[in-house]
C-alpha cells in the first residue's frame, strides 16, 4: 500500500509562487509515474500535470503551461510542484497522484494512489 504526503499549500497573493511537494512511502521499489491534479470548490477534479516514473517527459494542462513545471528527484524519492505566476482560478485543493507501472496519469482513472490534499488560495 502506498502513501503519499503532500505539503506546501498556503495563501499568496496573484502572481506569486509556491513549491508543493509529494513524498511516497510504502512500495519504493516500484514504478510510479507522479502527478498532480486540483479540484476548486463546486467543480470536478482536474489534471494539472504528470511526469513520468524516470522523469523523462512530462505533460502539463494547457491552464499551467508556462506557469508550473513538475519535477521528479527520484534519489530523495520527491516529487515537486513549482507554481508561478500565480492566479486567483488557480485556488483549489491540490492532490499528489500515483500510477503504478504507468508513464504517466493524466485522468482520474489512471491514478492509482492519491494524496490527502493540500489547500492552495491565490488572492487578488
Amino acid at each position: 500500500q502506498v502513501q503519499l504526503v503532500e505539503s506546501g499549500g498556503g495563501l499568496v497573493e496573484a502572481g506569486g509562487s509556491l513549491q508543493l511537494s509529494c513524498v511516497p512511502s510504502g512500495s519504493p521499489d516500484s514504478s510510479y509515474a507522479m502527478g498532480w491534479f486540483r479540484q476548486a470548490p463546486g467543480k470536478e477534479r482536474e489534471f494539472v500535470a504528470t511526469i513520468s516514473p524516470r522523469a523523462t517527459s512530462a505533460i502539463y494542462a494547457d491552464s499551467v503551461k508556462g506557469r508550473f513545471t513538475i519535477s521528479k528527484d527520484n534519489v530523495k524519492n520527491m516529487t515537486y510542484l513549482q507554481m508561478n505566476s500565480l492566479k486567483p482560478e488557480d485556488t483549489a485543493i491540490y492532490y499528489c497522484a500515483a500510477g503504478l507501472n504507468k508513464m504517466s496519469v493524466t485522468f482520474t482513472s489512471r491514478v492509482d494512489y492519491w494524496g490527502q490534499g493540500t489547500q492552495v488560495t491565490v488572492s487578488s
